[in-house]
């Protein structure tokens, strides 16, 4: 797990620097963010997930097709993983470059600023990549520019919003990414089948997602006097959080990888569930690709709504843990209902509660986690690696699902399974002792 205090961070997080320059933009926040500002945070979850999913469920495949119809699983695997492995280096990594940042604009709009021209710039070379070679590397750089601007969008958060605003500040931001990937299965559906055309207003969306946050931003600017001397070794040394000075953050990491791996494996051979469990085209007479389309349509709702609806409630209670345990055990649930009823019917139904669960996790987990940073000099890196845990089980995953499906039951032992390990992410939850 890559759970140290970081190197040179100061004792008091609002005052640092040899001079014991006031630091304010280490200060704990106080005073509540205007809407404008919230809605720029979710624009820039909109373009970027806008951009990350468009390629993802459709235009990379189409390009894998045109470049050979006969291998164009492989060239997905190949492009698609080594875009995933470098996402997961990525996001802390700019975290951390944004946490030294001293810019008069602030610690994190130079980060989103870059991170969307450098994804958008690669998205538009995409669209004419010569080979699988040129296909691979600039998928690979619009996952560093998307996971840079991602790094520091969620870092902003916990630097400007104050603790009793942050799950509903966390909810208007799951919903952003949740209609952001929307937005990039329109845009693949819309161009028809022209990848290129796809990617030039997929890096459309990420720049347009920015723009209100660049001018509403509120970032405060870090003393150059409060940012530790750096030195590679040291630098490199932070990235490791001691899970034994730090327990609630290892367990929070730990909870997030559980619960994200359940839900992946839920979600990962959908298509074929539809198609060999349900049978849904010889009982209902649906394509299974329209079941998937209906399906996830439905999963995206739900997530919309509950993540506003549950990151307001969290912040109105006081309390994070509750809910954070209930939305998993709702999650668990989703996957009983798709391993007992394996029906059109149950899907629909599986796929509601799946939403319903996991739009409140987000919205709440996210505030949950924030409370639990070791410090505040160092949010960006230490969000980026609690980022791994979304990242890593989309490599997880498949491990685990494929021989629950091929050898060890089906599609049963697999929702069981899936249930299972985000009900231990349940559990785990009560270890947390510093949030209520």
């Amino acid at each position: 797990m890559s759970l140290s205090e970081t190197p040179g961070a100061a004792p008091d997080p609002a005052v640092a620097g040899p001079g014991r320059v006031p630091a304010a933009a280490l200060a704990e926040p106080e005073r509540r963010v205007r809407p404008v500002w919230t809605a720029g945070v979710v624009l820039v979850n909109v373009g970027i997930n806008a951009a990350f999913f468009g390629p993802l469920q459709v235009l990379l495949g189409q390009q894998a097709a045109a470049f050979s119809e006969e291998d164009k699983e492989a060239i997905l695997a190949l492009v698609t993983g080594a875009g995933a492995a470098v996402s997961l280096v990525a996001n802390p990594l700019f975290g951390a470059f944004s946490d030294r940042t001293t810019s008069r604009y602030g610690r994190r709009v130079p980060w989103v600023v870059f991170g969307a021209v450098l994804g958008a710039a690669a998205l538009i070379a995409l669209a004419g990549a010569p080979d699988v070679a040129a296909m691979t590397l600039l998928w690979c750089l619009v996952q560093t520019g998307c996971n840079g601007a991602y790094a520091a969008i969620t870092a902003a958060i916990p630097d400007r919003v104050p603790v009793p605003q942050r799950a509903t500040v966390g909810g208007m931001a799951a919903m952003g990414q949740t209609v952001g990937i929307l937005i990039g299965a329109v845009i693949a559906a819309a161009v028809a089948g022209n990848f290129a055309a796809g990617y030039f207003v997929c890096a459309a969306a990420l720049l347009a997602g920015v723009v209100l946050y660049f001018f509403k931003n509120d970032d405060v600017q870090l003393p150059a006097q409060a940012r530790p001397p750096f030195s590679v070794a040291g630098f490199a040394r932070g990235f490791w959080v001691s899970p034994r000075r730090y327990p609630d953050f290892a367990w929070a990491w730990l909870t997030r990888l559980l619960v994200n791996v359940g839900n992946h494996m839920v979600t990962l051979y959908l298509l074929f569930f539809l198609k060999d469990a349900v049978h849904v085209k010889e009982a209902q007479g649906i394509e299974p690709e329209f079941g998937v389309l209906v399906l996830t349509g439905l999963y995206a709702v739900m997530v919309i709504i509950t993540s506003v609806v549950g990151g307001r409630l969290s912040d109105r209670m006081g309390k994070r843990k509750p809910l954070v345990i209930i939305s998993s055990g709702v999650i668990a649930a989703a996957s009983l209902i798709l391993a007992i009823a394996p029906t059109w019917p149950g899907a629909l139904i599986g796929a509601s509660v799946l939403g319903i669960g996991f739009g409140c996790y987000l919205a709440v987990d996210f505030a949950l986690i924030t409370q639990v940073l070791p410090a505040a000099l160092s949010r960006g890196k230490d969000l980026g690696v609690l980022n791994i845990a979304n990242s890593l089980p989309q490599v997880l995953a498949p491990l685990i699902a494929f021989p629950f499906v091929v050898l060890w039951g089906g599609y049963v032992s697999l929702y069981v399974a899936a249930a299972v390990i985000g009900l231990l992410g349940a559990v785990f939850v009560v270890k947390i002792k510093g949030v209520d």
